[in-house]
Formats: C-alpha cells, sequence, structure tokens
C-alpha cells in the first residue's frame, strides 16, 4: 500500500492564490508535462523555476521525489530567493537544495529572467563532455552562435559559495552549458525558456549524431553566415520565439489522454 505522506493528490489552490498566480502555475506545470513529453527529465532530478507574479521576488518549484509528468499547479512550492519555502503542499516531499542553488542566484541576478530549466539530459550531458562544446553544425546551433556560455564543473551543485561563478559566467546569455554536467536556459517567460531548451537539446542531439560519423566529414558554415543566422534569431528581431509554439503545445498536451492532462489542477 503506498504511503499517504508520498501520495500526489494534492488539493486545488486555484480559489486560495491570486489569478495570475494561478496562470503562472499552470504554465509552469504545462512545462514540467512537456520535458517529459520531449524526454528532457531525469527521474525526480533537475528543476524549473519561475516568478510569480506580483513583483515580491517569490519563485516556484518542483516538489523533490516528484516526476514531471506528476506535477500539476497545485503540487508546485513557493519559494523565496533566500531558499525559505513559504507555501508548499501537505506533503513529507521537500525541496532539493541544488535547485535553489543553480536557480536562485540566476532570478536574483537577472531581473530579465521570468523562467529558468536546468536538465541533465543524454546529449546535453554528452557535449558538455566535450572540449569543443557546442559546434554550430546546424542551423538551430546556429541559434546559439556567440550566444552560448559555459560553466566549470564543481561537483553536485550544493554550495551557495558557487552562486557568485554560475551568474557571472552566464553573463548576459539566456543559454548555458555546465561542463561534465548538463545545459541550462532562461528566458523571459515559461515559453520562451522551453522554446530555447528544446532547441538547445535538439542541436545537441544532432551534434551527437554527426559526429558518430567522424570529425573528418564534418561542414561548419562560414563565420559571417553564422553570425547571420544567430541575430535572426535573437529575441525581437522576428517574433517572439516560444509564445506561438506554446498555444498548439498546451492542444498537444490536452489532446493526449493519460499522464500528460490535467495538469491545471
Amino acid at each position: 500500500m503506498a504511503d499517504p505522506q508520498y501520495s500526489t493528490d494534492f488539493p486545488s489552490l486555484k480559489a486560495l492564490v491570486a489569478q495570475e498566480e494561478w496562470q503562472e502555475r499552470c504554465r509552469l506545470a504545462a512545462c514540467y508535462r512537456l520535458m517529459d513529453r520531449y524526454g528532457m527529465t531525469d527521474l525526480i532530478y533537475n528543476h524549473i523555476t519561475t516568478r510569480i507574479p506580483g513583483g515580491h521576488e517569490r519563485l516556484l518549484i518542483n516538489l523533490y521525489g516528484l516526476l514531471y509528468r506528476e506535477i500539476t499547479a497545485s503540487s508546485l512550492v513557493e519559494l523565496d530567493l533566500d531558499g525559505n519555502v513559504h507555501r508548499k503542499p501537505d506533503t513529507a516531499y521537500g525541496i532539493n537544495k541544488s535547485g535553489y542553488v543553480i536557480h536562485g542566484c540566476i532570478h536574483r541576478a537577472r531581473p530579465d529572467v521570468g523562467c529558468v530549466i536546468h536538465t541533465h539530459t543524454r546529449a546535453g550531458m554528452a557535449v558538455s563532455a566535450m572540449r569543443c562544446g557546442l559546434l554550430p553544425l546546424t542551423q538551430t546551433a546556429s541559434r546559439f552562435h556567440g550566444h552560448l556560455a559555459y560553466h566549470a564543473f564543481e561537483g553536485p551543485a550544493i554550495e551557495k559559495s558557487e552562486q557568485e561563478r554560475l551568474v557571472a559566467d552566464l553573463g548576459p546569455h539566456n543559454a548555458m552549458i555546465l561542463r561534465n554536467h548538463g545545459l541550462l536556459v532562461c528566458g523571459a517567460s515559461v515559453p520562451q525558456a522551453f522554446n530555447l531548451m528544446y532547441q538547445l537539446e535538439l542541436a545537441c542531439r544532432a551534434q551527437v549524431d554527426a559526429m558518430a560519423g567522424g570529425l573528418d566529414g564534418l561542414n561548419l558554415p562560414d563565420e559571417s553566415t553564422l553570425q547571420r543566422s544567430a541575430h535572426l534569431y535573437q529575441p525581437g528581431t522576428r517574433r517572439p520565439y516560444g509564445e506561438l509554439e506554446w498555444h498548439a503545445l498546451l492542444r498537444l498536451l490536452k489532446a493526449e489522454p493519460g499522464p500528460y492532462a490535467p495538469y491545471d489542477s
């Protein structure tokens, strides 16, 4: 028999929080489910965080122990930028300190960032272990040319002393490879951050596949083409990447029976 302390049946918070917060909870829960849907999960590990609207510097994060496909709007934990929990479900599950150490410092240092996503995918870890890092082998990868940061591996991210280096290495960029570790992206909104992580993961998968055939046969576009391509993918140059796709992705979640709906409960 399942231990009731570890139940995933959480009472709805819809009537207890502001409408703007509920909408953000639903977006974040949907993002967790989409990460699972597209194979970007690592059991119960990793995190996605978003700011609660209202300007009081509070974040939403997942309970440590739930699969991404189990996360709902009401299961998310509210914490401040110092890692103090202000609202969580009545459950034995808590939060993972690594989630706050990595995400909290980015939210604090970058007011423009609304959402942070960190992954340990197979392709992301593979590229993070390559000395060359992410190569601009594809149109998808060219999006990150000149717009990608790197952070050296310091072991599991549980020490607050690492936060200053994480923020310094990220700088103004919205995507970063954590060497020998995984991937990290941030965006102004949940939809934008998901779009960026999807593209970074796709670029890593394509690179691993291409390099399987050997390095001699790889073709790299010229620098001027790469710079132009990267520019055309930056926010504000053509369209708000992530927003248009997001509505289609929500329709996908609602149309698929089983583990991906309902997230908005």
